[in-house]
């Protein structure tokens, strides 16, 4: 069921990645084939109420928010915000670069293409850290959600440590932060993996949702059990309730 949940949030990254083509071996790391244009305010499903800017490839997309939330994005954001003609802009990441270039016809209203180069010095960071990418069509992935070697190292201070580059990209693009990671291993529940963080973070179960579980006598419950609960609805006055009612009829 864990896996079910996080396949379908990660699946158009793996995509995106995968699709944009690699140069040769021995040639610097650059990603061509990729594509941007710009999703108007509140044209995203998750109602957001800035334009994003969006990264395709011939299979999929992914999209940057230009709402201030990640720095490396202002100037992007500046550059699209501009009236009509040639537009040039890049988004600088410990990933790498994504430089790209077009053309607005109006304000946050244009398209045009992009090239990703790699930064080695990244790659080596993970690798240090027994997380390098398989592929560095993954660092692309890593920029886009903003996966970082302090998120990774958050994590395994917080004691879950990402296993692989697919764990990362993981962590960032459903938000798993170390503070959500040390909230959840100090509540009543058995959870033993990243995975299991990624199955609560996907189902909106936080520490209190847990603890509220407990209050209603469900203590130590496996990450299986919290998230089946989270799924089915029930609170932890609801899960009071239904034993007080069974309470009642055995009487």
């Amino acid at each position: 069921m864990k896996a079910l949940i996080v396949t379908a949030s990660l699946a158009m990254l793996s995509a995106l990645a995968s699709a944009a083509p690699l140069q040769p071996t021995g040639s610097p790391p650059v990603l061509t084939d990729i594509r941007w244009d710009i999703l108007p305010a509140g044209g995203k499903s998750d109602g957001g109420g800035e334009p994003h800017l969006r990264i395709r490839s011939d299979r999929s997309s992914s999209s940057l928010a230009l709402d201030g939330s990640r720095p490396e994005v202002a100037a992007a954001k500046r550059a699209l915000a501009g009236g009509a003609g040639p537009v040039a802009f890049t988004v600088a990441h410990q990933a790498g670069t994504l430089a790209c270039d077009g053309r607005l016809s109006r304000r946050y209203e244009g398209k045009g293409d992009c090239r990703f180069t790699a930064d080695p010095g990244f790659e080596q960071a993970l690798a240090k850290r027994g997380i390098a990418p398989d592929e560095r069509r993954d660092l692309l992935a890593m920029l886009l959600v903003d996966a970082t070697v302090e998120l990774a190292d958050g994590l395994a201070d917080a004691g879950l440590r990402a296993e692989d580059a697919g764990e990362l990209i993981a962590a960032a693009a459903l938000h798993v932060t170390p503070a959500y990671v040390r909230d959840l291993r100090a509540a009543p529940m058995k959870l033993a993996s990243l995975d299991d963080a990624f199955a609560c973070r996907a189902l909106g179960v936080d520490a209190a949702y847990v603890h509220e579980l407990a209050g209603a006598g469900y203590a130590d419950l496996s990450v299986e059990d919290v998230v089946s609960l989270k799924a089915l609805g029930v609170s932890g006055d609801y899960a009071r309730r239904m034993n007080a009612a069974a309470t009642e009829a055995n009487q």
